[in-house]
């Protein structure tokens, strides 16, 4: 019995990681930069994408997707792609088996644009970053699916137009993938941060083959556990697990 009551206190003790079996979220430095990681086990977290409610507006925050869950817990959540001034997704989008947007192939402006991008293809047991021609080509089955860009690390090799003295800097947010799709590692930058410094921590320190940037204007993160529910810019779509 002590042992169960102690346990009971680790859970509900404030300002921890959590503990529950759901995604795990803690602060880390990695060559003077402060990061927060959420680790998704994807065979067992319920992780999701959200956007619209039932009516076809937008939810575009984490209060508004908590309230949508029918009593059940948001543990983790982050904004999980680029979109436009409507905020419909400006790339591929699938939510429940239901597509709401295409993919976009083509090169355009901002990091979307700048190819090559990819997608977060979500299944019931594993979740993968895979780059969006090679998407195109493979029609890997996803459950949910967000398209942005630009790829952060590509088959363990950085984004070819990362520049290491680049002084372009800013709280970015992104998403890597283990090779087997058991894992998915979900960062946000707590300090400015460059695109090769963003892309080299998934390479090198959290040591996934591929990438995905999903933002850094609108970058927003939700982990209870922690004391963090950032608020700000509405969002559009929004990635989470749910307890």
């Amino acid at each position: 019995m002590r042992w169960v009551v102690l346990a009971l206190m680790c859970l509900a003790t404030p300002g921890l990681a959590t503990t529950s079996l759901a995604a795990t979220c803690e602060n880390t430095t990695y060559h003077g930069n402060r990061y927060t990681v959420c680790t998704v086990d994807v065979a067992h977290d319920d992780l999701r994408l959200f956007h619209a409610d039932e009516t076809g507006r937008v939810m575009g925050s984490f209060r508004a997707v908590e309230d949508s869950l029918d009593g059940k817990r948001l543990v983790f959540a982050m904004n999980a792609g680029m979109y436009h001034p409507d905020r419909a997704p400006v790339g591929y989008y699938v939510e429940n088996g239901v597509q709401k947007m295409r993919v976009v192939t083509n090169p355009g402006p901002g990091n979307f644009g700048l190819l090559p991008n990819g997608v977060l293809c979500i299944s019931d047991k594993a979740a993968q970053v895979v780059e969006t021609l090679r998407f195109t080509a493979e029609q890997p089955p996803c459950r949910d699916a967000t398209q942005s860009g630009p790829m952060l690390v590509i088959d363990g090799a950085l984004h070819p137009r990362f520049l290491p003295d680049s002084t372009s800097r800013n709280l970015r947010n992104g998403v890597g993938t283990t090779a087997d799709g058991r894992k998915a590692f979900f960062v946000i930058s707590n300090n400015p941060v460059t695109f090769h410094t963003f892309g080299s921590f998934f390479r090198d320190h959290l040591k996934v083959p591929n990438a995905l940037y999903l933002d850094g204007t609108v970058s927003r993160l939700h982990a209870p556990a922690l004391g963090r529910s950032d608020f700000g810019f509405q969002m559009g779509p929004i990635v989470g697990v749910v307890e």
